[in-house]
């Protein structure tokens, strides 16, 4: 049967275990398995296991090892169809719709998407921009409006967010290229100029909106501000690209997920970051569903999140 390109040919094609294994071993050794403790090459397949056995150390590993997968009761053809559904629907999908249509609980559900967007975290550490490639940065607030809130809550997030009920984010957008999204812990000047520091190339033009923050932005890079109580756009001085960005983000907090913590903000993000940056529109990106699922079925390896650690959460507040 040939690779899914739609959601109904992937329930379909991962209705069967074995292929679901074939698949996530394609994707993770390409050249073929590789023991997680040794790195030897060659091995022994345990039909009746479903896994192999490295003639080297003589140990057992399944696909599963040094994935997002490891120590999940969750079989692989629940993950592989979560996988597709949250590569490839526009606004994300919530933990009860996972629940609803794959016979987990929602608890399960939630922890499954957050190590999911783990794997939809692309870490790259090549910088935007260049002489010749223009750069939009701008800060949002995530949250809703304090005016709505209860006033011993309101007063209480305001005690430890500093901001109210809202959470800081600031994005990095090439012009016909990539975007980056980061929680950020303000929108001060050391927060958002170190974060250009570290992704931006010098001398890159960039635009940004008047915030004090990029005051020095000058001396590294080709700095244009848009002072928006005055006008939107003034030639190519404009942040629209980013803020639309922000505008898909926040469309997918309040319309799917309602509530998040600003503990987990940075997966949310990633999440969407992936989806803008692999959306088909673009050349040289993945033209399909297919396309996109395979891409973040390429780096599930060497991640890893525990139930612990995705709810360390003492002391954190609600994003609504």
């Amino acid at each position: 049967m040939k690779k899914p390109k739609t959601l109904r040919e992937a329930i379909r094609y991962f209705s069967d275990e074995q292929v679901c294994i074939d698949t996530v071993a394609r994707a993770r050794w390409p050249k073929g398995p590789v023991c997680p403790a040794c790195e030897h090459t060659e091995h022994y397949y345990l039909a009746t296991q479903r896994r192999w056995k490295c003639k080297d150390c003589k140990r057992q590993f399944s696909v599963k090892l040094g994935t997002i997968f490891e120590d999940s009761a969750v079989s692989l053809d629940k993950w592989l169809c979560a996988l597709w559904m949250l590569t490839n629907c526009k606004n994300g999908i919530s933990s009860y719709e996972i629940h609803r249509a794959l016979g987990v609980t929602q608890k399960t559900g939630w922890f499954m998407l957050h190590r999911l967007r783990l794997a939809m975290q692309t870490g790259s550490l090549e910088k935007l921009g260049g002489k010749s490639k223009e750069v939009e940065v701008d800060e949002s607030f995530i949250g809703g409006a304090a005016r709505f809130m209860h006033a011993a809550r309101r007063k209480r997030m305001i005690q430890v967010r500093g901001v109210g009920s809202k959470a800081a984010a600031f994005g990095i957008l090439e012009r016909g290229g990539e975007i980056r999204a980061f929680a950020v812990p303000n929108r001060r000047k050391a927060a958002l100029q170190t974060t250009i520091h570290a992704h931006v190339k010098d001398e890159t033009p960039i635009y940004s909106d008047a915030l004090l923050s990029y005051q020095g932005l000058r001396a590294r890079y080709q700095h244009e501000v848009i002072d928006h109580a005055r006008k939107y756009v003034e030639g190519r001085v404009h942040t629209n690209g980013v803020e639309n960005f922000w505008s898909l983000f926040k469309r997918s907090i309040k319309g799917t997920y309602v509530s998040i913590e600003p503990f987990h903000m940075q997966r949310y993000l990633d999440e969407q970051v992936f989806r803008y940056n692999n959306r088909a529109i673009l050349p040289v990106k993945p033209r399909n569903d297919g396309d996109r699922f395979d891409k973040v079925l390429s780096q599930i390896a060497g991640k890893r999140l525990t139930y612990k650690e995705v709810t360390g959460k003492v002391g954190e507040t609600t994003v609504n």
